[in-house]
């Protein structure tokens, strides 16, 4: 067919020709770097060790609340410390959650952990399932309060610099590369079951919805418990909220708590 043409036309149809696999090829590359790597869920009846990881700031004075009360109730619980100021990469902290599950997995025997992540913690799980292999490691995996959606605080901060805003405040800006990334597909990555939880009186997290998460089990705190009261930095522990991430670290489907977690208030 080719042969029929002029010299000039052969080569533009073969430019052309050339141009059009080159753009096939580059789409089928970004598809194949996209898609997820293989995950295998892990059994939902056989609940291990719970890791709690700490938001913005690494403080885990609130979470040892939290750990008491799951420790009560007969679980294994560890705190995972964050690295450093707690202020820095939300990837690198990911790694670090990863470190910390791994041990907790070759440490208890167990074949899976539950993972509570407060605050900015629950962006660092979400990294984890979605980029670092804890699609097979996570049993149940529950955000309390967390900014998947960002923070308008933190875009205010990020205007001021990075002093104001360290790399992990800049990650948290509504409009950041992170956040972008995260929810470009799928919001609750594959593997564990999902829980958003968040109060309506966040004044850190804003807006508060924030912490609601596509295609997780999400409610807030308001919605089970009406007229409770619940700021950000209350939320590992108010014991209502106890009772409700209690509720859905349980061994029968994910549903969402009754009220009856609002009389442990």
């Amino acid at each position: 067919m080719l042969t029929s043409l002029s010299p000039a036309r052969r080569r533009f149809a073969v430019g052309a020709t050339a141009t059009v696999v080159v753009a096939v090829l580059a789409v089928v590359g970004t598809v194949l770097l996209r898609r997820d790597p293989a995950v295998r869920p892990v059994a939902q009846d056989r609940p291990g060790p719970v890791l709690l990881v700490p938001g913005f700031g690494g403080s885990t004075s609130a979470l040892e609340v939290l750990a008491d009360a799951l420790q009560g109730a007969g679980r294994e619980v560890r705190i995972v410390g964050a690295g450093g100021s707690g202020t820095g990469d939300l990837h690198e902290q990911a790694v670090d959650l990863g470190r910390a599950v791994d041990a907790a997995l070759e440490e208890s025997g167990a074949s899976s952990v539950d993972v509570v992540g407060y605050s900015a913690g629950g962006v660092v799980l979400r990294i984890y399932v979605a980029d670092l292999g804890g699609g097979s490691t996570v049993r149940r995996a529950v955000t309390l309060a967390s900014p998947h959606h960002g923070t308008d605080l933190a875009a205010l901060a990020s205007s001021l610099g990075t002093r104001a805003c360290p790399m992990a405040c800049q990650q948290l800006d509504p409009d950041s590369d992170l956040l972008r990334a995260l929810n470009a597909g799928t919001e609750a990555p594959s593997g564990p079951a999902w829980v958003a939880l968040w109060t309506d009186d966040d004044a850190t997290v804003v807006p508060p919805d924030s912490g609601d998460l596509e295609g997780a089990l999400g409610f807030s705190v308001q919605s089970i418990c009406p007229d409770l009261t619940v700021a950000h930095a209350d939320v590992p522990r108010t014991p209502a909220v106890i009772a409700m991430v209690r509720s859905v670290l349980g061994t029968g489907p994910v549903v969402e708590p009754d009220d009856s977690a609002c009389v442990s208030r």
